[in-house]
């Protein structure tokens, strides 16, 4: 995943960029949650790594996800809390798409 691909889909230093994909992914968590946008969500991660410009050493690659990694550990938690698969519309599928 590059940081010109967080970028491009609207998760920026300044924040979300108002009809981009990064609004409609929020818009869509918050309205499942009940209203709430949850740390550790795929908004909250994805705008995490778009303030900060770095996504390189996250382990979201364009092959799949770096054994070992930050991405890894991400999915792995997710896949347990889900009785062992990971959700579409999930913070992993969610980020490594992007």
């Amino acid at each position: 995943m590059s940081n010109q691909n967080v970028h491009n889909a609207g998760f920026t230093s300044s924040g979300i960029k108002g009809g981009s994909t990064a609004s409609s992914i929020m818009s869509h968590e918050a309205k499942a949650a009940g209203g709430g946008v949850r740390s550790g969500g795929p908004t909250s991660t994805l705008q995490g790594m778009g303030a900060k410009g770095s996504t390189h050493s996250s382990g979201f690659t364009a092959s799949g996800i770096s054994s070992g990694s930050q991405a890894s550990q991400m999915m792995s938690q997710e896949a347990r809390s889900h009785g062992g698969g990971i959700p579409r519309g999930g913070t992993t599928s969610t980020v490594q798409s992007i």
